[in-house]
C-alpha cells in the first residue's frame, strides 16, 4: 500500500493547520513546498475540487493531498505533475471555523484534515485515529452523521 503525500507549503500555519500531530502518522508521508522533491506519482491520485468522485476503484492508488490555503493550493496544484484527480462525493460539510473568503464553498470547503478522514475512510486506507487531535472532530460527525 502507498503511503498517502501531503504537500504542504512551507508558509502554512501550524498553529492553525488541522494536519498538524499527524507528521509521524505511518499512513501518511509529509512533503514541504517548494523545498521537497516530488517523488514518484505515477501510481497517485490527486484530491482537487470539481473532479470525478472517489470509488473503491482507487483504493490500490496512493492519495496525494496538497494542503494550503485555498489561494496558495491553487499555486501549488501548477507544479504538480499530471495526475488522476478525484474529488469527495458532494454532500459533506466542516466544522472548521473559517474566516478567509478565498473557499468556494465555505460550508463544503473542508479542511484538510477533513478531506483526508473521508477520502481514508471511502478508500477503506487507515483512518480510525487521523481525527483524534482534531478540535472540532465531534462537531464534525454530528455536521457529517
Amino acid at each position: 500500500m502507498f503511503p498517502t503525500i501531503i504537500l504542504r507549503h512551507r508558509r502554512e500555519n501550524l498553529k492553525k493547520c488541522s494536519l498538524t500531530g499527524l507528521e509521524t502518522h505511518p499512513a501518511l508521508h509529509f512533503l514541504t513546498y517548494p523545498t521537497s522533491a516530488l517523488p514518484d506519482l505515477s501510481n497517485y491520485i490527486v484530491l482537487k475540487v470539481g473532479a470525478p468522485p472517489l470509488t473503491l476503484e482507487d483504493a490500490p492508488k496512493g492519495l496525494f493531498l496538497i494542503d494550503a490555503t485555498w489561494r496558495l493550493a491553487a499555486i501549488m496544484g501548477k507544479v504538480v505533475p499530471e495526475m488522476e484527480a478525484r474529488s469527495l462525493p458532494p454532500g459533506f460539510k466542516t466544522a472548521y471555523p473559517r474566516r478567509n473568503t478565498d473557499c468556494p464553498d465555505p460550508g463544503a470547503g473542508l479542511s484538510s484534515i477533513e478531506a483526508l478522514y473521508i477520502a481514508h475512510r471511502l478508500l477503506n486506507k487507515p483512518h480510525e485515529d487521523l481525527l483524534d487531535r482534531y478540535h472540532w472532530k465531534e462537531d464534525f460527525f454530528r455536521l457529517n452523521n
